[in-house]
């Protein structure tokens, strides 16, 4: 399915990834000697430095922070397991470089140049700027030849990818079968078992309460504990002494006036006739043929644009909207698209415009100057860009001096602090091995619980809780783990005895009211407001019971099916109908045989994946043990 500016902007947003959160650069050998560090992994000889694996995993946690916002949480990129999970990526990289370069995959230099040229971020009033290009690259820590290296070896792995990806089959006769099974609606009535109502029934002695206390001992004891003081160093609290003149700021916006510049938009509108680009001449012709008897009714009659898109045009993503694209700037369509679009006047329709996709009838609707917002309008911006950069420096100049301090030192917290200019905060109790949100990470809790912290009386060293963020801690109370008397949770034991048991009873007795259901007998329940469900809509039914409802026989009904609830009832569930689907429209039909093929081309790929694995030699580094395992 065709949307014309989501594709290009696609490949836009991917190319800028590259620039914005660097990843790893196989195969460039400047790169891996200068800083790759000790090897994590190899793929056949190519090494995964740790370097590689350092920026893979800050770009992990970026990602993450910007998805989860305020519940984010650093702790969960210190277990073992997310950073296998980060490493194994890496390695399928470099699997799928290497088969692309045995494959014989290239991407040529007019290829390489024309995608790079496209980025936004590397020009300068709609034009590239190589100037602007290596300062931005210069602030990621690369050079333009990494980042060609980088850009060159994606796009030759993206064409073996996208070999598998974009080819599963789906054949219509198994989208209309899907359809229908998705789509099947039934009739239920609910009617839930509370646990509540027999709970009064179970009686627990107190033996059984003591057997308990005997037997899970481990339940009732309260972890290490201890009571802390510390000092945080971090980049966000330096930034609120750091003073900003308007001198500063003015100057800035001088010396990078092309940033605060926005470029040229243009709205333009456009008919499609497709074309797959394995098309045969005559096919090509037919279309083409189409497309001019189009255009000349466009300009017989220019007014009937709209309609006619609406009626002709094959781009799903615009024809509804009569062919409207939006606005857009220079460089964000295909080339042929975005040469055309840029030479018309407001309300011009242009001759037959050829891509790949096809033939192209365009009339530009409208067009937004480039425009540079005056500092008063940024002015706010730059000062907050100008004081992060400083904090940074900052906190870069003393992290070494708060570390050394801390360690030598290491009988007070007072002089490190001083070194910072922050006060040493109180803490409460922290339990060990149970991390909490902020700045007690497990790395943290690991360090206030060590014996050196703890026997010697010593400061931790300076941990880094997040980034540019140091914590530095010292115990001031310990509580060794301690059991809890039976006295004191002898009621929390009975009450979960209680409940284990009252679960069992209810279960008993729901499963034999449904079996009288199933016999025919009447059941004294309540059932709710009959509803309609299918596998996909079914609010108030668990996984569990919707299964149970899809799976039951419908020769007559109604039908009765049951099971426990997650929420620890049982409910029991009445089939009073079936729905089937009615006739299946062709696009609904289309779009269900489109994410088919997704998923077999997914399928198709890593398969492929695994099967290159089998027969490549990979050795990959086991973060819990620092063995190192084929």
């Amino acid at each position: 399915m065709f949307d014309f500016v989501h594709e290009k902007k696609r490949l836009v947003q991917f190319v800028l990834a590259l620039i914005i959160l660097p990843f790893a650069f196989w195969g460039v050998d400047s790169y891996q000697k200068s800083g790759g560090g000790d090897s994590l992994a190899t793929v056949n000889g190519d090494k995964v430095g740790a370097q590689e694996f350092d920026n893979a995993m800050r770009q992990q946690q970026q990602r993450m922070r910007e998805l989860a916002g305020p519940a984010f949480d650093q702790t969960m990129f210190e277990k073992a397991d997310v950073k296998h999970a980060v490493l194994d990526g890496l390695v399928v990289q470099h699997l799928l470089g290497s088969e692309a370069h045995k494959a014989g995959l290239t991407v040529t230099d007019e290829q390489l140049g024309e995608i790079i040229a496209g980025i936004a971020a590397f020009q300068t009033e709609g034009k590239f700027d190589k100037r602007k290009a290596d300062a931005l690259l210069k602030e990621q820590g690369m050079t333009s030849l990494m980042f060609e290296a980088r850009v060159r070896q994606e796009l030759s792995s993206r064409q073996l990818t996208d070999a598998y990806t974009q080819n599963g089959y789906a054949s219509t006769r198994v989208a209309d079968n899907l359809i229908r099974i998705n789509e099947q609606q039934r009739v239920v009535a609910l009617a839930k078992l509370d646990v509540a109502t027999v709970l009064p029934q179970v009686k627990i002695d107190d033996s059984a309460v003591a057997e308990y206390y005997k037997n899970n001992s481990n339940e009732f004891k309260t972890p290490e504990r201890a009571k802390v003081e510390y000092v945080v160093l971090s980049a966000e609290a330096l930034s609120s002494q750091i003073k900003i003149d308007a001198a500063e700021v003015k100057r800035y916006f001088e010396e990078h006036h092309s940033e605060f510049a926005t470029q040229e938009q243009r709205q333009a509108s456009h008919i499609l006739i497709s074309l797959n680009p394995q098309a045969s001449d005559a096919e090509k012709e037919a279309a083409k043929v189409k497309a001019e008897q189009l255009l000349s009714r466009v300009k017989q009659s220019p007014g009937s644009f709209a309609a006619l898109a609406k009626e002709y045009s094959q781009d799903p993503g615009s024809a509804n909207n009569g062919g409207d694209l939006g606005f857009f700037a220079q460089g964000m369509m295909v080339k042929a698209f975005d040469d055309a679009v840029f030479k018309l006047k407001v309300g011009e329709i242009s001759d037959l415009v050829q891509s790949n996709f096809g033939f192209h009838i365009i009339r530009l609707s409208a067009i937004k100057p480039s425009k540079t917002q005056p500092l008063a309008e940024v002015g706010a911006l730059i000062e907050q860009r100008m004081k992060a950069q400083k904090s940074n420096d900052k906190f870069a100049e003393l992290a070494e001096k708060f570390s050394n301090t801390v360690y030598e030192q290491s009988d007070s917290l007072h002089p490190a602090a001083e070194v910072i200019g922050a006060q040493v905060q109180q803490g409460g109790l922290l339990n060990k091995g149970q991390a909490v949100s902020g700045i007690w990470t497990d790395k943290a809790l690991q360090a206030v619980f060590a014996e050196d912290t703890l026997k010697n009386k010593r400061n931790t060293s300076a941990i880094e809780v997040a980034p540019n963020t140091l914590l530095a801690a010292r115990v001031v109370e310990y509580q060794a783990a301690s059991a809890l008397p039976l006295a004191e949770v002898s009621v929390a034991i009975r009450k979960k005895l209680q409940l284990k048991q009252a679960l069992e009873l209810l279960s008993k007795q729901g499963n034999e009211m449904l079996a009288g259901l199933q016999r025919g007998e009447k059941a004294n329940v309540v059932w709710l407001t009959p509803q309609s469900v299918t596998r996909s809509q079914h609010t108030g039914l668990s996984i569990e019971l919707l299964r149970l409802v899809f799976q039951a026989p419908a020769v007559k009904l109604p039908v009765y099916v049951g099971a426990q609830t997650e929420q620890g009832g049982f409910a029991l569930v009445r089939i009073d109908a079936i729905k089937e689907t009615g006739d299946i429209d062709e696009a609904k039909r289309n779009r269900y045989v489109q994410q088919i093929r997704q998923i077999i081309g997914e399928e198709l790929l890593q398969a492929y994946v695994a099967d290159a694995r089998k027969h490549a030699d990979i050795t990959m580094t086991s973060f819990a043990s620092d063995e190192k395992s084929k």
